[in-house]
């Protein structure tokens, strides 16, 4: 094995983009190229993520059926956390606001346009 990159369905790719965009994700490709989108990638350092409409396979993989969010976190490493999170409170739906673990980390917690948990962490130095 190589690597792993989560592929998440949504409902509204338009909305992801813009909710990803204000986190610091870039579009690195979408499919088609121009019209209606029904699959983008996005990255930020060394974290990418794939978003795809639930219509685009739905009737490829049927158990493809929810409608949105689920019992899924991504947790993603990053630096900077204090400033990170000045940046985005604001703007996002804050879950959990920023603490220190008993395991050592700096973390928050919020939920992106679409229902899932992303949970963002510092190790400390």
């Amino acid at each position: 094995m190589e690597s792993v990159t989560a592929n998440i369905f949504v409902n509204d790719i338009n909305q992801t983009i813009d909710f990803y965009a204000q986190l610091g994700f870039n579009v690195v490709m979408t499919v088609p190229d121009e019209g209606d989108i029904n699959w983008a990638m996005m990255a930020c350092g060394d974290v990418t993520f794939m978003f795809q409409t639930f219509q685009s396979l739905g009737d490829d993989l049927p158990t493809i059926s929810r409608q949105s969010g689920g019992s899924l976190l991504f947790y993603i490493k990053t630096s900077g956390i204090q400033k990170f999170f000045d940046q985005v409170k604001d703007n996002v739906k804050v879950v959990k606001g920023l603490e220190k673990t008993f395991y050592g980390a700096t973390e928050f917690s919020i939920e992106d346009s679409n229902g899932y948990l992303l949970t963002f962490a510092e190790d400390e130095k």
